[in-house]
């Protein structure tokens, strides 16, 4: 029996096997909640350096990802297969922060909140895995890129950089592009899949506010500006481009407001 979040969490991390991965992370996250389990214990495993991952699909460099319309039924299968694999790397990423830094002296209500982020990525997966199997095909059966866990290798040593380069940078990227694509798959009659992205984005606003509250507690602990830290850090751990168009409302309903983020946005360097 696992008997400290940090097992558990570590546990999901390191399985290869999805079903398993989803219902350990569930699970986890319901005694969590009950506090059935204590926070860490001296002989829980180490926390692996990757996540346990099937065979398939084969990881390329982005570059090698075909692009395809989203007016035919190849085109949204390569979408949601896109789209599944972000939230599955984001099942690891949440499960990551938590069982990482657990020996860190952080209030419990951090992995309340972290642990609810992995249980709502679990079910975004099962949504799109299960919506893929509806149109006869799976996870898996298309290539992906392996680019979202590399920020976490990239912060596996500061937690406030974790902070503002998954939720305040990945994460926030959803909220921008999110409605636009539910939008283009109800243009071509897909009300199914584009019921399932506003599950996503209504949850990504959330997720966003959880990274943008524990981003400025660290930066209150530390006595430092918290935009001015986060521009820093991102241009210090995060290698992709920021770029708008950007949900303005949503981000600074979810606690990141343009002051955060414009003057790094590819536009504003382009100057």
């Amino acid at each position: 029996m696992t008997e400290s979040l940090r097992a558990a969490a570590t546990e999901a991390l390191a399985a290869a096997n999805l079903n398993d991965k989803v219902a350990i992370t569930r699970r986890a996250q319901a005694q969590w909640r009950e506090r059935t389990l204590s926070l860490r214990t001296p002989s829980d495993p180490p926390v692996p350096a990757r996540p346990g991952r099937p065979d398939r699909p084969e990881l390329v460099p982005p570059r090698m990802l075909k692009k395809r319309s989203l007016n035919t039924v190849r085109g949204r299968i390569a979408l949601m297969h896109a789209l599944a694999h972000i939230e599955l790397n984001a099942i690891d990423l949440a499960l990551d922060i938590v069982a990482r830094f657990a020996s860190m002296q952080i209030p419990k209500s951090f992995f309340d909140n972290w642990m609810q982020v992995a249980d709502d990525e679990a079910r975004h997966f099962t949504l799109l895995r299960d919506r893929l199997r509806s149109l006869d095909a799976d996870y898996g059966d298309l290539p992906a890129h392996d680019g979202l866990w590399q920020a976490a290798m990239d912060t596996r040593g500061d937690l406030v950089a974790r902070l503002a380069v998954v939720p305040l940078v990945l994460e926030a990227r959803g909220l921008d592009v999110t409605p636009g694509l539910a939008a283009k798959l109800r243009s071509f009659g897909d009300e199914e899949t584009a019921a399932i992205l506003d599950v996503i984005y209504n949850d990504e606003k959330t997720h966003v506010a959880v990274g943008a509250k524990w981003f400025r507690f660290f930066c209150v602990r530390q006595g430092v500006n918290a935009a001015d830290r986060f521009r820093t850090l991102v241009r210090d751990h995060f290698h992709g481009q920021i770029k708008p168009p950007f949900n303005d409302r949503a981000r600074s309903a979810a606690g990141l407001t343009p002051l955060f983020y414009r003057s790094l946005s590819s536009a504003a360097m382009s100057r």
